[in-house]
């Protein structure tokens, strides 16, 4: 399947496994079977910590969002005010209002900095801490953080996905050389349509409860035969990951899970009636019935990517951003989960200081913002800062591998430790792993 064109993933082939009652189970091939062995013996971990993270792709403009330059000369400063925050003396953009009302339940990293412009290898680089190397690739040469915790971690209750993607995969979102088995869950569609529905969680037409049962006895009945010659044991691991394909699709928990419309409307329209907004409270939904780990791919009211009109652009995308992040982040503080669950709101790099011709900006590497929210980390501040023109860092420069290093340890998960890639070779979850020490 074309992860490109569906948006859906399938490994344990997710989509024709779970919703055509494992029909394609026995295309996986051994050193996949192998990983999904692996990936069972490791268990589910007995903690509840989660992350959701939105991917705001095309690089945002840190100037229109959380480091505004309103003492820079004009080709600088940009087209848009600023908004006084909870915090004294800071600002934001003038459409990141309701998040500057929230501003003590967040942290902003304004010196986040690498050496790229180009949108695969950055992209690549904040997913999975490494650069793209073939930058023509559509595929991952490393692992994504998403896919290492679903190796790693599993899901934090049963019957659930452990990783999933709203609508789709984030552009290097996927597993590489890890295994398809821990690719995400793709919802495929935008939470807000109506009478939303996973299709991937239905059975196919014709294919009822009864007729799912007997193929799973049948697949027993290839295991007691398989079982007679396995030495490496495969069919232990099919076993597992068969039950979970089963409980998914049998069971309610999945399809609880992803059942928006259970949520109050009221809650609906402090999100925002929109598809990040509603993304956004499914994310918070997955997490909060034991999904471990969630993307949101925040463009569907517009991409990230503002060469030209970057005022109009962001005037149209900016407040259903903004809206839904400051709902997201007071709606976890409501219910108690802010230590629980870790938000990272982050694009593969920020835009340059001068606005172009176009009266847009463009790919700028040497500087982007990025924020952060709960996870038990040091909230309400603003750490590191740009140049008067939002160029390069003035103080105190991080890289996107130091927001990854926060991702594994809120997680439990250990970045030192390694996987050997289908080279042979062992790689570390990162090769850089210090944390920003401001947060801590």
């Amino acid at each position: 399947m074309n992860f490109r064109t569906s948006g859906f993933c399938d490994g344990v082939s997710r989509r024709g496994l779970i919703q055509a009652g494992i029909g394609g189970l026995f295309g996986l091939s051994m050193p996949q079977l192998l990983r999904l062995r692996q990936a069972a013996a490791a268990g589910n971990s007995p903690s509840s910590t989660s992350v959701i993270f939105v991917e705001l792709a095309g690089g945002p403009t840190q100037h229109e969002t959380y480091d505004p330059k309103p003492a820079a000369p004009a080709e600088y400063r940009g087209p848009l005010g600023t908004v006084a925050t909870k915090l004294s003396g800071v600002h934001f953009s003038e459409l990141m209002q309701q998040q500057a009302a929230v501003a003590d339940k967040l942290a902003v990293i304004r010196s986040i900095h690498h050496n790229s412009g180009s949108h695969g290898t950055s992209a690549h680089l904040t997913q999975t801490g490494y650069y793209l190397r073939d930058p023509r690739s559509p595929d991952n040469d490393m692992p994504c953080v998403g896919s290492y915790t679903a190796r790693l971690r599993g899901a934090n209750a049963e019957g659930v996905p452990a990783f999933v993607s709203i609508p789709q995969s984030m552009r290097f979102g996927r597993a590489g050389w890890l295994g398809k088995g821990f690719n995400p869950f793709s919802t495929g569609i935008n939470a807000d349509r109506d009478k939303f529905e996973v299709p991937n969680l239905t059975l196919l037409r014709g294919l009822t409860q009864d007729r799912l049962e007997d193929r799973r006895s049948l697949l027993k009945g290839f295991d007691s035969a398989r079982r007679l010659v396995d030495n490496e044991g495969v069919a232990e691991a099919i076993d597992e990951f068969t039950s979970q394909a089963f409980e998914m699709v049998t069971g309610d928990a999945a399809r609880e899970a992803f059942d928006i419309e259970q949520e109050d409307p009221r809650l609906r329209e402090k999100y925002g009636r929109n598809s990040i907004g509603q993304n956004l409270l499914l994310a918070r939904r997955l997490v909060e019935r034991g999904v471990t780990f969630v993307t949101i791919r925040a463009n569907s009211l517009g991409s990230w990517d503002d060469h030209n009109k970057i005022k109009d652009r962001m005037r149209k995308k900016g407040p259903g951003l903004d809206q839904g992040v400051a709902a997201l982040i007071t709606d976890l503080h409501t219910r108690g989960m802010q230590e629980d669950v870790l938000i990272v709101v982050m694009g593969e790099f920020g835009r340059t200081p001068r606005v172009n011709r176009n009266a847009g900006r463009d790919h700028w590497g040497r500087v982007m913002s990025v924020l952060l929210s709960g996870g038990n980390l040091k909230m309400g501040q603003v750490i590191g800062s740009s140049d008067s023109n939002g160029a390069v860092p003035n103080s105190r420069p991080y890289r996107p591998e130091n927001v990854l290093a926060h991702v594994y340890r809120h997680l439990g998960i250990d970045p030192s430790q390694t996987f050997l890639d289908n080279s042979g070779r062992p790689r570390y979850l990162l090769e850089r792993r210090e944390l920003i020490s401001e947060l801590v």
